[in-house]
């Protein structure tokens, strides 16, 4: 595929997408530590269950004003009201099941801050804080368990492929094609 800049990037990105193209460039496989990114991250995810991760990303203004900012705190308090607010609400995807559960997700997130300190680190000790690089996959052991682990504290729509992609998102797999300008083998080979 040829790029206006000549950068080679993966196969998924959309060159005629300028947001797509800019959340490749600029957030894709980036390691992730912050709580309120993670947890920004972890809404959107879900959301883009059985969806096109551009349809969530087209869409990512319009769910941050209408989930006040990404707010747990805010968002583990949603009534039925907020609820139904939301359905009605224009430019995001109004899924009632995937809006109720980004309510439960949020009280589950809380508790893990409370239990672990921080999100992070509860997702981070999962690999010792290590990035691991892998590419051509949607799953693997290691969502396999942190999906368990999600949903035995209460989290929905966390299925291992879903949650996969979220590891990919906040930098925890770097999932870069081996083309791509931001792959380690390419910044490594660009070091020397």
């Amino acid at each position: 595929m040829e790029w206006p800049d000549g950068r080679q990037r993966c196969s998924w990105a959309n060159p005629r997408n300028e947001r797509y193209i800019r959340y490749h460039d600029e957030e894709w496989g980036v390691p992730v530590h912050d709580d309120h990114k993670l947890f920004e991250m972890l809404v959107l995810e879900c959301f883009q269950a059985g969806l096109s991760w551009e349809c969530v990303l087209n869409k990512r203004d319009a769910f941050l004003k209408a989930f006040d900012g990404f707010d747990a705190e805010k968002i583990s308090c949603y009534t039925d009201e907020k609820v139904a607010e939301l359905m009605s609400t224009q430019g995001i995807i109004r899924n009632r099941l995937k809006i109720q559960a980004a309510v439960c997700n949020a009280k589950a997130f809380l508790d893990i801050q409370k239990e672990y300190g921080t999100f992070s680190k509860y997702l981070w000790q999962w690999t010792d804080g290590k990035v691991l690089h892998e590419t051509g996959r949607t799953k693997s052991e290691l969502s396999d368990k942190i999906s368990a682990d999600l949903k035995k504290r209460g989290m929905k729509y966390t299925g291992s492929i879903a949650v996969y992609a979220y590891l990919q998102a906040v930098g925890v797999i770097s999932s870069h094609d081996k083309a791509c300008f931001k792959s380690s083998a390419v910044q490594s080979s660009a070091a020397f």
